[in-house]
């Protein structure tokens, strides 16, 4: 994007060339995010977890961008044009919320404030799932006419989320069946 900008190789709208391709990246990017858990469940061996928290910064950084484009080049930081968008638009409304909860994903999304938060943590870093659907929408709301793009990406979050259901049905399953031991010390099968 940097480089197109600097080329002036955005096309006739320059502005929504920006907004999309953001849009798009911060939306690929919590995708990807997303889909390290069930990748993780189906193959134990492969090191993914230790790059969810990088990738999850990242949706964060072109949300950021793509907000950034919306206030500074879309309405030019003016408080009137903001409010108004605000006011009648629902995609802005909703991209809005989205943004609301990345922001305190990303800032507990350090070593240091996991120990601080401890099971909060895991609580608060549910709202990504939110934050996905609620993406979506604002995806669906931002399109002028075709909303096949947004919907096929609505379906890889519902495969997603019917895949980390299933994948943590069978690791419950399996936890059960492995012996517990009761409180005389024995094991129970």
């Amino acid at each position: 994007m940097v480089v197109d900008v600097i080329t002036d190789n955005l096309g006739a709208n320059p502005v929504e060339e920006l907004l999309d391709r953001s849009g798009l990246w911060a939306l690929r990017f919590l995708m990807i995010t997303l889909a390290i858990s069930p990748v993780r469940l189906l193959f134990k061996n492969l090191p993914v977890m230790k790059y969810r928290r990088m990738l999850g910064l990242f949706v964060f950084f072109y949300a950021s961008v793509h907000l950034l484009v919306f206030l500074v080049f879309d309405h030019y930081l003016n408080g009137a044009y903001i409010v108004e968008a605000i006011a009648i638009s629902p995609a802005v409304q909703i991209g809005l919320v989205v943004y609301l909860i990345l922001i305190p994903l990303a800032v507990t999304s350090t070593n240091k404030m996991m120990r601080l938060l401890g099971k909060r943590w895991a609580k608060l870093h549910n709202f990504v799932h939110t934050a996905a659907l609620l993406s979506i929408a604002h995806f669906v709301f931002s399109e002028k006419v075709d909303i096949s793009v947004p919907l096929t990406y609505g379906a890889f979050l519902v495969c997603l989320q019917v895949s980390r259901i299933i994948l943590n049905k069978r690791k419950q399953i399996a936890l059960l069946k492995r012996p517990h031991l009761q409180h005389d010390g024995e094991f129970e099968a």
